[in-house]
């Protein structure tokens, strides 16, 4: 077995956190009987082909060993050590959290997400297969979207550098600037196998077609993004299904009236707003380029599917 430990020199908007990671790491691998390599990205993408790189290499001279990668950063670390292993069955990724949300652990309840900060009991762990989001060039292991969020998100960065804005506040500072520059925009999407929300029921259609301005829609892996936001508490990133939330056009006034409920799971409370839909593809499509949340990285197209590709990465959880 090798040990990978990958880390986003900026993550959390802290560029001088890289010596305190690197010290934990050291004085972790003080008790390694394995070797170990720490790697620091140089640019985007950057971890994921160090880890086919790795991987490849390390086939070549033990097929039989694990290479174990460590995401020492936030959700888009994790995200491009997700899109290096995704297939790779001696490849098997976890998450070291030094970012500005860590949203993804969130689904696992506190108290075992705080477990993910002691190497110690990720290297003894386990490893499970997890679902993923193929995004047609890119991977997703948790939510994407498009709409008020994908905007809020991907300009969120611009505010959290800020001297006492940082963090999570810098999302509700997101939400609030790209609020007032509009809320709706108009996209075709389609969701295909179509899964019923009860076993009794057998007459789920084919698909479901929304062709007009909508606010926002969410294909959900994982449960959290957006620096806590949940909008769909049963989601599991295990359960081969995406859950998703299709949201009918709203006035900037209704918008202050549902985001609280939204981030917390509350939709069924709005049923004339919010279109909930479990599923293993949704396709949106639009008449010029719009900005898609994965994992929350932004990246721009006029057309992206989200499919579900059931139990494609090996993702290792921490000894309790």
């Amino acid at each position: 077995m090798k040990h990978l430990f990958i880390i986003n020199p900026v993550a959390g908007g802290r560029r001088g956190n890289v010596d305190e990671i690197k010290a934990t790491i050291a004085e972790f691998a003080k008790g390694l009987a394995e070797p170990h390599e720490v790697y620091a990205t140089k640019a985007p993408m950057d971890a994921c082909g160090k880890i086919i790189l790795e991987a490849d290499e390390l086939k070549k001279s033990s097929p039989q060993e694990m290479l174990y990668v460590y995401a020492c950063g936030g959700d888009g670390t994790l995200n491009e050590c997700v899109n290096g292993a995704v297939g790779r069955v001696n490849v098997a990724v976890t998450h070291y959290p030094c970012g500005t949300g860590n949203d993804f652990l969130k689904t696992f309840v506190p108290e075992n997400a705080e477990k993910f900060r002691n190497l110690n009991a990720i290297s003894k762990g386990t490893v499970k297969q997890l679902d993923i989001i193929d995004c047609g060039d890119r991977y997703g292991i948790n939510i994407c979207s498009v709409g008020i969020d994908a905007r809020v998100g991907t300009d969120v960065h611009k505010y959290s550098s800020i001297p006492l804005i940082g963090g999570a506040t810098g999302y509700i500072v997101s939400l609030i600037v790209n609020v007032i520059k509009g809320v709706t925009q108009r996209f075709r999407i389609t969701c295909r196998g179509i899964v019923a929300e009860r076993a009794e029921e057998s007459n789920a259609p084919a698909e479901r077609v929304f062709d007009k301005k909508l606010t926002l829609a969410c294909a959900c892996n994982g449960r959290y993004y957006g620096g806590g936001f949940n909008p769909v508490p049963d989601a599991l990133p295990d359960d081969g299904i995406l859950e998703c939330l299709v949201v009918e056009p709203v006035s900037r006034l209704k918008v202050a009236e549902i985001v609280g409920r939204y981030s917390k799971g509350r939709f069924s409370e709005f049923p004339d707003i919010f279109n909930y839909i479990r599923c293993t593809e949704m396709t949106i499509e639009a008449d010029k380029k719009f900005v898609i949340n994965i994992d929350g990285e932004g990246v721009y197209a006029d057309k992206i599917t989200f499919k579900l590709i059931p139990k494609a990465v090996n993702f290792i959880f921490p000894a309790l």
